[in-house]
């Protein structure tokens, strides 16, 4: 068991402000895993002031932008070394699998490096050539830190998200507070860890797990100049209210319903087999997720058949277990959640092809719920409309390319998709008129380099690589007066 009753404020571990330690239960058996203390709101004040300080008075905001990239390459190299001890942390924690933790450390290692090279090729300061050469005067732009970010994560996939938030955010100079879920405690206690040891400068920054009213304490922090954010689409609207008030910078990578579009033409193996891991990773908790199927309706209940065959055949259980592809969802509460969106689905006249809500046989002890798969489903169901975050598919047919495409745009949400088609031209020419922030072509996994985000109510701003890194800074331009002939 791992116990801690100390926060990270400021690059030390420090006694909290309050003793009371919170049980770190196992989503498999909801055994006791650790006992942590959380952070409160005085604790937050205590983390914010560190942070001002050092971007105020320190020097981390003013050492150069090839020191700071030295320091946040020797943090990925950090974490590289201790992938392992990571992946079995975050699936205790979390309930995912173990083939998803450990093929997800060096997809965290790649989306580090489209940071650093970005930083590498990053014009922090630049003179423009004028658009008038005659004018008697040049212009610099100049990329500098924006300040404090309180950068706010989910619990799904913990070292992805803060490493998409606080490597760009230190590159650019900024100090931060991570706020972490109380579910990820014993991973970001080693997140925490191995910043200490790349060498921050004091008070640049605090990792703080606490609950979300003091998450919304930090939100509206008078010390924070900017909100990065990660989670529901819910919590991403009244986080934006919040620093709309304030006038705060605000980044928010939101909810989805990603549709997969299968083409007429598509290989039908290669379509099942990919959609097993682009509609089922992590457990379906993940909010890129294509869990609604686009089928057409000659070919419609081959992809069924398909879809159903698949999903029987996936083992659910221990998530510690290498045989073991769902595990059980993060807390009770979302298990239940899951269940009743599998209830809603039969009564909304969805047919139910195989799963339902009843737990899997031998599981009762755990946050399990059963892969379920419905077909017949029209896109204005509820099931078909709101994000679940569980393995739950839906499968919708449609008549022809343009009503593919209408489909897969009617939602809310706008964050990722798929197209699955033998000729790749013509997937591209679907990927293009779909709304959403990210597609994937037959599979393809999401790149690092490009921008990520989301249309519509998926979110505001992008992280990834320089569109990523170009969030964390201001533009300040300085205008210098030429002398005639000069």
């Amino acid at each position: 068991m791992i116990t801690n009753d100390r926060l990270f404020i400021g690059g030390e571990w420090t006694t909290p402000s309050d003793p009371t330690r919170l049980d770190i239960v196992s989503p498999h058996d909801r055994s006791v895993l650790g006992r942590v203390v959380q952070a409160l709101p005085a604790d937050v004040d205590r983390a914010v002031a560190a942070a001002r300080l050092a971007f105020d008075e320190g020097p981390w905001p003013r050492t150069p932008p090839e020191e700071r990239i030295a320091v946040l390459r020797r943090l990925n190299a950090l974490r590289e070394a201790r992938a392992d001890e990571i992946a079995e942390l975050i699936s205790a924690e979390n309930g995912s699998a173990l083939w998803f933790t450990r093929a997800g450390q060096p997809g965290v290692g790649r989306l580090a490096v489209s940071y650093l090279k970005a930083a590498e090729e990053f014009g922090w300061e630049e003179t423009l050539t004028p658009s008038d050469p005659s004018a008697p005067f040049r212009s610099i732009v100049r990329r500098e830190p924006i300040g404090v970010v309180a950068a706010i994560i989910p619990w799904n996939s913990p070292f992805s998200a803060s490493m998409a938030k606080i490597v760009p955010a230190l590159l650019a100079g900024n100090t931060v507070v991570l706020k972490v879920s109380p579910e990820n405690s014993l991973s970001m206690t080693l997140l925490a860890d191995l910043l200490k040891e790349a060498g921050l400068p004091s008070g640049v920054i605090s990792v703080l797990p606490a609950d979300r009213e003091t998450s919304e304490y930090l939100v509206k922090h008078p010390g924070v100049d900017k909100i990065a954010f990660t989670g529901s689409t819910a919590a991403g609207r009244r986080i934006a209210s919040l620093a709309g008030e304030r006038l705060k910078r605000v980044s928010l990578e939101l909810g989805g319903k990603s549709a997969a579009v299968i083409l007429p033409d598509a290989v039908m193996a290669d379509v099942i087999a990919g959609l097993k891991f682009g509609s089922l990773l992590n457990n379906g908790e993940a909010c890129i997720a294509q869990t609604r199927i686009l089928a057409p309706r000659d070919r419609y209940d081959e992809v069924v058949a398909g879809l159903e065959e698949m999903m029987e055949s996936l083992v659910v259980g221990d998530p510690a277990d290498e045989k073991t592809f769902i595990g059980p969802m993060v807390r009770p509460d979302q298990q239940r959640r899951v269940r009743d969106y599998i209830e809603i689905g039969i009564a909304e006249g969805a047919r139910l092809v195989t799963g339902g809500s009843g737990i899997p046989p031998g599981l009762d002890k755990g946050n399990y719920v059963t892969p379920t798969l419905f077909a017949d489903v029209e896109s204005t169901m509820r099931i078909a409309q709101e994000e679940i975050f569980g393995p739950v598919l839906v499968v919708i047919p449609y008549t022809d390319e343009d009503d593919a495409v209408r489909i897969a745009n009617d939602s809310e949400y706008g964050l990722s998709g798929g197209v699955w088609s033998a000729d790749e031209d013509r997937a591209l020419a679907v990927a293009r008129r779909m709304r959403t922030g990210t597609v994937t072509v037959n599979g393809a996994p999401i790149g690092f380099d490009g921008p990520f985000g989301g249309y519509k109510a998926s979110g505001i701003g992008r992280e990834y690589g320089a569109a990523g890194l170009a969030q964390y800074v201001e533009l300040k331009t300085v205008t210098k007066g030429e002398r005639p002939g000069s």
